[in-house]
């Protein structure tokens, strides 16, 4: 392999800048090699401000930039463990009590904060890169760039930030580059990829990859502007992070359909996702950018400054977990400039665009049927919304009554609407048996033919009933078709509801602080997910809504068997046509052709262009099962790229997808373990290589081991050593991950 090699240059003399000067304005320097550093195309330059705390501030509204960090908005490790951050006014926040307030939430949402769950001991800010947990409270100061990547219509609003610690190694320059996870904001990768980067000293470079809080609130033409703050529609202007065009459609849907709210993800009409890598690209541009007006030689007089960075000799590695590695993947496979070096994606969602019967899944040698993996995620998470309901009702998918998650997301009114999903479900043929259990181990036999391991049956239960399928399925449908507000697509739409489910105006305090709370997704916080009831009333929260064929509370029957029917492009019932013209239960057959269009637009190229690249997935992950990504991706490549690869995968054992649910759901952390731990050692391992041409250590499953314990008390604590066995440079042979012909083979 090949290191690179930094060669900076000396700054210039007076009259070698004023010559070069002399040449730009001459029109005699070749614009291809043309030294100045320029914002790249389509990026506008927002803002430069330093963070300069050191040291923790109290928890309190925050006063000025100096009484912030890059990493913890000057909360510091313990900050981020504690209480959320105060508002001097709620109504009225800040943009730096939102900053902090949204560090705050994006460190929390993707990490467990808990010291028994290794928060201070096994990672953490105050946790060095050697993996020794320090007195510190891990501050780090720096600058931070915001700048917007748009298109011409003024549509995309794509948010970069660029953090330039103070501990930039001037003459080994590298940067990290995080796109979001899931639908968060531009500071979505703070927690995992950003924390890593900040700590060696790299340049970090965020971005919301076209997602984020961009929340419309239609009643009273409020936008969420790209600082977090909110303003009128007009107001806003170029600086909404997303608005709808109000027309006379709009008009009426609001009429139709009062509080209601539009979400960038789902409603920008840019189908974001299959942008998600050039985005990335784009915000490896604007770090170079930065790090150039940092530290490049002034040219006198111009207010330009010279180039010293460029992907020559700048270390450049894309890492991020979820969505963001999907992003991740998808931008080596974009890649054509040889801006990045290398790629570390955790429990990625990328699913490949070839046929699946070009590579093959093996499980302990035995090979998966080609209808049971490499599956897009709007096409499982579709599935999911149908039979999940039912399927956590299985006894195989119960935690057990100790654990109380299952009794948490199921509580008694919530149990007689998964009962009456199982019977709208056998009504239609679309489960056998005649009881209750027998239709819910029916329905999870379906969904781990479809792609789901076994490890991960636990987890369907909290999966659906926390809403996070249905979110996820309602969302991207409206996000492939490149759908408006306005559709009332499926009888979805989105905004705030009361405690019987009726949608009600958004809280003002709620709105206010959005940015800061909210995660992009239609999850409550502050807007939820609303189907239309036959009963009247407007729609109704999701789970409360009534189905017009079956007259019952059965978690949106119809609603989910139109989703499923936008991506079949049949009646999932009888593979019949499509209707011309939607109904309750159906989508119509240009709807359908939108959403199938919009997917094939997302899929992975799955070659990474020889990079150096390292996948670490959860085998529990029930959110993004990895016979539908991982493992399907990294057997494809493997298929495109042959001898070529540079790929390795690590599957862990005991890894789900949400580490933040390892100290909220009981049950969780007694028997899962932090994939972020691995993710981290995983972007060590990528470090090594690429400085000192260590091995990247070859695919194999790392077999961690829960903490046990008996819930809903807290699992005790965790051990490095004994729960988080390492990622070895060479695995036994009953670990190994290994290749039969086009078909990778993951022991058991």
């Amino acid at each position: 392999m090949s290191v690179k090699t930094v060669h900076v240059p000396r700054r210039l003399p007076a009259a070698a800048a004023a010559a070069l000067l002399c040449l730009q304005l001459a029109g005699c320097w070749d614009d291809d090699d043309e030294p100045i550093n320029d914002l790249p195309a389509g990026i506008t330059d927002i803002s430069r401000t330093a963070y300069t705390a050191t040291t923790p501030s109290p928890n309190t509204a925050p006063t000025s930039e100096a009484t912030q960090d890059l990493l913890t908005g000057g909360l510091g490790k313990s900050g981020l463990a504690g209480a959320a951050p105060t508002y001097a006014n709620a109504e009225a926040p800040t943009r730096l009590e939102l900053r902090r307030h949204a560090l705050y939430s994006n460190y929390r949402g993707l990490v467990d904060v808990t010291a028994n769950g290794g928060y201070g001991t096994v990672y953490g800010p105050n946790v060095d890169l050697a993996g020794n947990a320090t007195a510190s409270e891990g501050l780090i100061p720096g600058v931070e760039y915001i700048g917007v990547l748009d298109n011409a219509e003024g549509t995309k609003r794509v948010t970069m930030a660029v953090q330039v610690p103070t501990s930039f190694d001037q003459s080994n320059p590298c940067i990290v580059v995080a796109p979001s996870s899931g639908s968060r904001g531009v500071y979505g990768a703070i927690g995992t990829a950003a924390e890593w980067g900040l700590k060696r000293g790299c340049a970090v470079a965020l971005t919301d990859a076209g997602k984020g809080m961009g929340l419309h609130d239609l009643g009273d033409d409020t936008v969420t502007q790209i600082d977090g703050t909110r303003n009128t529609r007009t107001a806003a202007g170029a600086l909404a992070n997303f608005a709808v065009q109000f027309t006379a459609a709009v008009s009426q849907f609001i009429t139709d359909f009062p509080n209601r709210v539009a979400l960038k993800h789902a409603h920008s009409q840019q189908n974001p996702e299959k942008d998600w890598g050039n985005d990335t690209l784009a915000a490896a541009r604007y770090a170079l950018y930065a790090i150039n007006q940092e530290y490049g030689t002034e040219l006198p007089g111009t207010g330009k400054k010279l180039r010293r960075y460029d992907p020559g000799n700048t270390l450049v590695i894309a890492a991020s977990v979820s969505n963001g590695g999907t992003a991740v993947l998808r931008a080596a496979e974009a890649d054509t400039e040889g801006l990045i070096d290398a790629v570390v994606a955790g429990e990625p969602g990328a699913t490949p665009a070839q046929p699946t019967s070009t590579y093959g899944i093996q499980e302990n040698g035995v090979a998966r049927p080609a209808t049971g993996y490499g599956k897009p995620l709007l096409d499982y998470f579709t599935f999911a919304n149908l039979y999940q309901g039912c399927a956590a009702l299985a006894p195989e998918a119960s935690m057990g009554t100790e654990a109380s998650l299952h009794n948490f997301i199921f509580a008694t009114l919530q149990t007689a609407r998964a009962v009456a999903r199982c019977d709208a479900l056998a009504a239609n043929n679309l489960v056998t048996g005649t009881t209750t259990e027998e239709r819910a181990a029916d329905a999870l036999v379906r969904l781990q033919a479809y792609g789901w391991t076994p490890e991960s049956r636990f987890l369907h239960s909290s999966h659906f009933g926390a809403g996070a399928t249905t979110q996820v399925a309602s969302m991207y449908a409206y996000a492939y078709g490149r759908f408006p507000v306005t559709e009332n697509l499926c009888g979805f739409s989105f905004g705030a509801t009361s405690a019987t489910g009726d949608p009600v105006p958004i809280a003002a305090a709620a709105k206010a602080v959005s940015y800061a709370t909210g995660n992009g997704v239609a999850n409550g916080t502050p807007a939820g997910v609303i189907i239309n009831d036959p009963t009247g009333g407007g729609g109704k929260l999701w789970n409360l809504a009534t189905s017009a064929s079956t007259g019952a509370q059965d978690l949106g029957f119809d609603a989910a068997l139109c989703l499923r029917a936008l991506v079949t492009g049949n009646d999932p019932r009888s593979g019949a046509a499509l209707p011309a013209t939607a109904t309750a239960q159906l989508p119509s057959q240009a709807q359908s052709d939108r959403v199938r269009a919009g997917i094939n637009e997302t899929l992975a190229g799955a070659n990474l262009r020889g990079k150096p690249a390292l996948v670490v997935s959860g085998r529990s992950d029930a959110l993004l099962p990895v016979n539908n990504t991982s493992r399907a991706y990294v057997a494809a490549s493997r298929v495109n790229e042959g001898a070529a690869s540079r790929l390795s995968y690590v599957e862990v054992l005991n890894g789900q997808h949400f580490d933040a649910f390892l100290t909220s759901f009981s049950g969780y952390g007694n028997r899962y373990v932090p994939l972020h731990a691995y993710f981290v050692d995983g972007l060590n391992a990528m470090w090594a290589h690429l400085k000192s041409g260590t091995p990247l250590p070859p695919s194999q499953v790392v077999r961690a081991v829960p903490r046990g314990g008996t819930p809903p008390t807290e699992a005790p604590a965790i051990s490095r050593a004994v729960n988080l066995p390492p990622i070895v440079a060479a695995p036994a042979a009953a670990d190994a991950i290994t290749f039969s012909g086009n078909a990778i083979n993951v022991p058991n």
